[in-house]
């Protein structure tokens, strides 16, 4: 698959109907692992070697945010567009269920991933969801063996950027399945949070809705500015792979 790189890091130049066909062939050829970096985890991966070399591990790395988007035209080498990783989860279920690969849930506080299983199970009552684990625990061992003995095809792992890369990235040869990244993505499905309205996806403005409504975002929405600034400096310099 074709790609563009940001100081190194690798990103899939694919549309969302791209990435699901991906997706799909790497959850029927026995699993990989998926990565959706936004401009934070982008900025994390450019000041962490270890993190560059993880991301670019993925079998299909996707830009989640606008500011990737963004990046990458700043640096001549546009992208087909963005790859929200919600977005992404939201695009597979039907053709899982149409397939009849099985899903697990893996994130989230204590409830979240069973009331996103349910909410699942009744708009795809035929997508079979084999199990679900918060993403509160001491022994990783212990999830790890409960995805593997679960057998599922697909598992979204909701654990938060970088924790939920390490954990895939760590484990994915153990538990034999298609491993997203995908944040928030259980609370969304579970109706615990909303996506910001229309407008503001459509726009590239999520970020600017999340963070009118949570200051506590500020902090890491300041890590878009940082990204872009890095990325400026590596088009002066052409440094466009680091």
């Amino acid at each position: 698959m074709q790609h563009i790189s940001i100081g190194g890091l690798n990103i899939h130049n694919v549309t969302m109907q791209q990435a699901v066909g991906r997706c799909l062939e790497l959850a029927a050829s026995g699993g990989g692992a998926v990565y959706t970096p936004n401009a934070e985890m982008a900025k994390l991966a450019l000041d962490d070697p270890a993190f560059l070399a993880l991301l670019n591990r993925g079998d299909l790395v996707v830009p989640d945010g606008a500011g990737v988007v963004l990046a990458a035209k700043l640096l001549g080498t546009p992208l087909a567009g963005k790859v929200a990783g919600v977005e992404l989860a939201q695009n597979l279920l039907a053709p899982m269920q149409q397939r009849g690969l099985s899903l697990f849930l893996f994130g989230g506080k204590p409830g979240v991933a069973q009331r996103a299983a349910q909410a699942v199970r009744a708009k795809y009552p035929g997508l079979a969801v084999c199990g679900v684990a918060d993403g509160y625990f001491d022994d990783e061992a212990r999830r790890v063996s409960l995805i593997a003995q679960s057998g599922a095809d697909v598992v979204f792992v909701c654990l938060g950027s970088p924790k939920q890369e390490y954990f895939i990235d760590a484990h994915r040869g153990q538990c034999h399945a298609l491993m997203l990244g995908l944040g928030g993505t259980l609370d969304i499905l579970a109706g615990e949070a909303k996506r910001a309205p229309a407008f503001f996806v459509e726009h590239n403005l999520e970020w600017l809705y999340r963070g009118a409504f949570d200051v506590k975002r500020w902090k890491r929405l300041m890590k878009i500015p940082a990204f872009l600034a890095d990325v400026s400096r590596l088009r002066r310099t052409g440094e466009k792979d680091g």
